[in-house]
């Protein structure tokens, strides 16, 4: 099955919609291949740094790219799947790079949202750049660092006594966008990692913070020196306290951490102890 739709209609927005109300457990959408609201295989297409690699991304050109859904679709043999594109030339192409049969039924874009709906998706994109990845921000945020804008849960009832449809979704500004950039001030870094260490026993004190940009990456890298009490295993207090402080600041700021290091530049001996 495949819903087709012009870029920016909302496909990717509406998509765990339809597969739900189909039964559809999997999603082919922009170089990824989704379970429900889990990412298995695949690269967004939306990392590309420029429009042609995206779209060479989402139809699965790259062989090692289409190597590694086929790997998944031999491993979770679905029994159903649907492509999300923009025409059929396209949901021709992707079936034909991933070795998929002949797709049984098209929906459109038109069928599962209205005029009023569509129009206001594309004003989004074209006036603010904001994309929809129909998955939770902490299944996207490894591709996306520092481009997440916002995690969205949506609850909807189809009706009385039924279970509520949750859709999650992160909404993102791709690499190639051209209308700036998402910063994070290097003090909330910083905030997070007091906070951390205030409810670890075994920090006394955060003597210091630095925060790298790593040239040519999207990620960050963390420098900090601490002083810990006395009485402590110093190697496994920092490596425990170093990925308590990885987990929350990508969790909190969708920022990913390329490198942390932590240096113990002190041990604080409390009085009754000196």
């Amino acid at each position: 099955m495949h819903l087709l739709g012009h870029h920016g209609t909302g496909k990717s927005y509406r998509a765990q919609m339809v597969a739900s109300e189909r039964g559809i457990k999997y999603i082919i959408d922009d170089g990824l291949l989704i379970k429900e609201n889990e990412v298995i295989a695949g690269i967004s297409a939306k990392k590309a740094a420029t429009k042609i690699e995206t779209v060479k991304k989402a139809l699965f050109n790259n062989q090692e790219e289409a190597r590694e859904i086929k790997k998944a679709f031999i491993k979770y043999r679905p029994e159903s799947i649907l492509i999300l594109g923009t025409s059929d030339n396209m949901i021709k192409k992707i079936r034909e790079n991933l070795g998929l049969p002949e797709l049984t039924e098209t929906i459109y874009i038109t069928d599962v949202a209205t005029e009023n709906e569509m129009a206001e998706a594309k004003r989004i994109r074209q006036t603010q750049g904001k994309h929809v990845i129909p998955v939770p921000t902490f299944e996207i945020k490894k591709d996306f660092s520092g481009l997440i804008l916002d995690p969205l849960q949506i609850f909807k009832f189809k009706g009385k006594d039924t279970s509520p449809y949750i859709s999650e979704k992160s909404i993102i500004r791709p690499t190639f966008s051209y209308l700036g950039n998402f910063r994070i001030s290097d003090t909330v870094f910083r905030q997070i990692i007091e906070y951390l260490a205030k409810r670890t026993k075994s920090i006394y004190k955060i003597n210091r913070v630095r925060i790298d940009k790593i040239e040519g990456e999207e990620g960050i890298s963390i420098y900090m020196e601490v002083s810990l009490l006395y009485g402590y295993n110093v190697v496994d207090e920092l490596r425990n306290f170093k990925k308590r402080c990885k987990r929350e600041i990508e969790n909190q700021t969708a920022m990913n951490i390329e490198t942390m290091d932590i240096v113990a530049k002190g041990i604080y001996v409390p009085e009754e102890e000196q």
